[in-house]
């Protein structure tokens, strides 16, 4: 038992796909589900073609309003050349978060084995917000959520989350800029 409460989170959803509607979004529906299930809020919900500057460009707003504290996209991780999700995010990431991949790839290859490594899932903080990509297949997504980001985006969960430590993603910020 622990003796945190929980704290919802606002988190935008974002699908990459030149192909979706929100008809057919199967792997947004799979995230919006899940964290509004867990309590929290979905902030908002969009759909953007495979462009770099159409994803950059909502994520960056999203990472500025404050009424967003998490970003998730899905889709675009993979290697088709229509697949810029990670080339549109890694450069504005703050800090990477190479564990969330490392830790997604464990958890995909006891779901589909060796074709865990035909995806570029990536996370990292951009203006103080956590940003995770996530492969474009409900099933990517549902692993995603369920084996990991559920917990991390809780604060009871020990010995460490995601959500305590939210407030001083911006300490650099509040500094005047990283120092090496």
């Amino acid at each position: 038992m622990t003796d945190r409460i929980f704290v919802p989170l606002r988190i935008a959803v974002l699908t990459v796909s030149d192909t979706r509607t929100p008809a057919d979004d199967r792997s947004g529906d799979t995230l919006a589900q899940r964290l509004e299930a867990a309590g929290h809020a979905l902030a908002d919900r969009r759909i953007v073609p495979d462009d770099v500057a159409a994803i950059r460009k909502t994520v960056l707003g999203w990472s500025r309003d404050p009424a967003v504290d998490v970003v998730l996209t899905t889709g675009g991780t993979g290697f088709t050349g229509r697949d810029v999700t990670p080339e549109a995010l890694e450069p504005i990431f703050e800090k990477r978060m190479d564990g969330f991949s490392a830790v997604f790839h464990r958890v995909s290859f006891e779901t589909i084995g060796v074709s865990t490594i035909q995806s570029r899932a990536t996370a990292g903080v951009v203006d103080a917000t956590f940003v995770f990509a996530l492969p474009g297949s409900p099933g990517a997504c549902r692993d995603a959520w369920d084996h990991i980001l559920a917990a991390q985006l809780d604060y009871r969960h020990r010995p460490c989350n995601f959500v305590e430590i939210m407030p001083r993603l911006d300490e650099h910020l509040r500094r005047g800029g990283l120092s090496a």
